[in-house]
């Protein structure tokens, strides 16, 4: 190839992608002078990374292959705005090889590694048989070409159960199934083959030896075109859910310096395999104590922050210098470890219905200011939409503190301070998860979370007296602050009447618990608040976010949300979500039973696993949706018959459409 084509200075970067990391590298590219363009389709009209660049391209349907996978839309786009280089961000066509050599042949520069390298250590198959030539430590496996049944269940029978069934060509625990007997593994490679086809156009599996009870260690690597290729430490990824990195941090606690130089030794081996050139990571597992090599992601990854933070490098400038034909500019001994970084990544998904992605409009964005050493990576703003069609990460909280006790503290305060609403988020779930006495102790492996789901899910406390009144005073300042606008309104004094003094009424309830009452007294004299047989000096006084609340010379701080008549408040005992029982406002609330078996988001029906007049028991599975290019199976909800299926696979279904029907058996 073309040295000059490969490595050039351009002025204008087009980015391939959408979300957080367009916003993110739109940042840096812009930091650095460069023009941008951004793409988007028709479901990101709005979206934040749009308006953050100087110029956007419409590619098309919000479907991501007609948009961000069209290939011959995005080197269009780039002619279009005269863009000279494109960087494809993570996800999407990031680890595209194809996509890498047609940015090649259309004289754009590809800002990542070549085709080749891709094609070397992109394929999972490729990479191990490349490092078992290196002499890089791998798990036990079969990674061949012959991809019939029976090949693939004589690997699993010789590797020894259980085994885990991997897409060849994937990442993100997208196309990866835990195997524990033979019995499971057709099922598991038909699933996982469909969502690794569905995801990457590329069904290819592999069969590895599952280490029990392991952690998941990776490498940041950098590499120019001059032959220089760098270590920047290691990071900790073991707390995962369905094989995707949920809290990441560096550098990893579970490693000693010698162990850390070993790993980063090994990392820099495998990349110099190839010659890398790029950023990149090397994935270990370890089974506490040796490391296999796992894979190789030729790209920027999600939690690449935390190595950031670690060792004061932009990670997308370098990429961008190296694209540019530049040496890094550090040597290994220069690349100094300071302090640690831990990172949350913040879903629209709800922990408490098996983290069902949640769409919808954002109608409250609140996240804190990045200081203190917490920094907000975010793709998402108040007002935007969070379509079913794409990845539902919404922001990244990233703290950095000198010790790990304190880093962890500092992302948990941010958490705390964070409301986001119109959609469900995971924020509570991941303070929950943080701030888990053996997370803190890094006792843990890759299977923790779904082992504590349980106690990382369970419901917040019953409000007490002080949420109670914080609903009452919640609602108190937002009609005032409403009344503000009035001129000379009598409600701008909190509690007016001319004489005497008044009562109004509150009830709140929790889901569908049952109401809980408390009184406003006000007019003449104080306000108090009545609670059972008590009675409570009153005062609200308003400030961004919520107010101070006043209770018998008490000041408390109170966050807190109106939307229609839910409240969502954050007290010094936590989060709670209450329902206002509003005797004149209309209770209005429909509710689906359990046994409807419908669309819970819009999505794609990718399976029908049961027939027609089939007789089902509790939980059967009856059919699969891809819902932002997850799937979820829907199952029966009690014992019975399968009267009807109305849908077919390839049917696009809207939220909920009823998709089945099941007869309850007599019993």
């Amino acid at each position: 190839m073309d040295r000059t084509k490969l490595y050039r200075r351009f002025r204008t970067l087009l980015i391939a992608n959408r979300g957080e990391i367009a916003c993110r590298v739109i940042r840096s590219a812009r930091a650095m002078g460069l023009r941008t363009v951004a793409v988007y389709s028709e479901a990101d009209r709005d979206a934040m990374h749009v308006a953050l660049a100087d110029e956007a391209v419409l590619l098309g349907p919000a479907r991501a292959r007609d948009s961000y996978l069209n290939v011959e839309r995005l080197i269009e786009a780039a002619r279009k705005t005269g863009a000279e280089a494109v960087h494809p961000g993570y996800g999407f066509l990031s680890e595209n090889a194809e996509f890498a050599r047609a940015c090649y042949d259309a004289g754009l520069v590809f800002v990542g590694p070549t085709a080749e390298m891709m094609n070397a250590m992109g394929s999972k198959s490729g990479s191990k048989a490349l490092m078992e030539k290196a002499g890089v430590p791998l798990v036990p496996g079969y990674h061949g070409d012959a991809q019939d049944d029976a090949t693939l269940a004589k690997a699993a029978e010789k590797v020894g159960f259980p085994v885990l069934v991997k897409a060849s060509a994937g990442g993100g625990g997208r196309g990866m199934r835990i195997v524990r007997s033979a019995a499971e593994l057709g099922p598991a490679i038909v699933s996982a083959k469909r969502e690794a086809k569905a995801a990457f156009g590329d069904d290819r599996m592999l069969i590895e030896k599952y280490v029990d009870n392991p952690r998941h260690i990776e490498v940041q690597i950098v590499g120019d075109s001059h032959g220089n290729l760098l270590s920047l430490f290691e990071r900790e990824c073991t707390l995962q859910r369905r094989h995707q990195k949920v809290i990441e941090e560096a550098p990893s606690p579970t490693l000693n310096a010698a162990q850390r130089e070993t790993v980063c030794a090994a990392a820099r081996k495998a990349a110099g395999a190839v010659n890398y050139v790029g950023a990149g990571t090397i994935e270990f597992v370890s089974d506490g104590k040796d490391v296999f090599f796992i894979e190789m992601n030729t790209r920027l990854q999600v939690e690449h922050p935390v190595t950031e933070l670690i060792t004061g490098i932009d990670l997308v400038e370098w990429q961008l210098r190296v694209a540019f034909g530049e040496a890094l500019p550090l040597k290994q001994d220069e690349i100094k470890l300071n302090g640690h970084a831990v990172e949350a990544r913040v879903y629209a998904e709800n922990p408490t219905k098996n983290f069902m992605p949640s769409v919808g409009r954002i109608s409250t964005w609140r996240l804190p200011a990045e200081t203190g050493g917490l920094r907000i990576d975010a793709g998402y703003r108040e007002g935007d939409t969070v379509s079913p069609y794409y990845d539902a990460m919404l922001a990244k909280m990233i703290a950095w503190a000198p010790s790990r006790d304190v880093a962890i503290d500092r992302l948990n305060r941010g958490l705390e301070d964070s409301d986001v609403r119109g959609i469900v988020t995971n924020i509570p779930f991941l303070s929950a998860l943080i701030t888990h006495p053996k997370v803190r102790a890094n006792a843990i492996d890759t299977g923790f979370i779904e082992r504590e789901l349980a106690a990382l899910t369970s419901a917040s406390p019953a409000p007490g007296e002080l949420e109670l009144c914080a609903a009452v005073a919640a609602i108190v300042n937002d009609e005032r602050q409403a009344a503000q606008g009035e001129a000379k309104s009598p409600w701008q004094t909190f509690g007016w009447q001319p004489v005497g003094r008044r009562q109004r009424n509150f009830a709140f309830r929790v889901g569908h618990g049952p109401e809980q009452k408390i009184a406003l007294n006000y007019g003449s004299g104080p306000s108090t608040l009545v609670f059972g047989e008590r009675e409570l000096a009153f005062a609200v006084a308003p400030k961004d976010g919520g107010f101070d609340l006043t209770l018998d010379g008490v000041k408390s701080s109170v966050a807190a949300v109106i939307d229609g008549h839910e409240l969502y408040l954050r007290t010094r005992n936590g989060r709670f979500d209450l329902h206002w029982v509003d005797p004149f406002g209309g209770e209005t609330e429909e509710q689906t039973g359990a046994d409807k078996i419908a669309a819970p988001l819009p999505g794609t029906v990718v399976a029908v696993l049961a027939e027609e007049g089939a007789k089902l028991e509790k939980g059967a599975p009856i059919l699969t949706l891809e819902v932002m290019k997850m799937e979820q199976t829907l199952r029966a909800p009690y014992a019975g018959v399968l009267r009807s299926i109305k849908c077919k696979v390839g049917d696009i279904v809207q939220e909920g459409v009823e998709l089945a029907v099941v007869e309850p058996s007599e019993e």
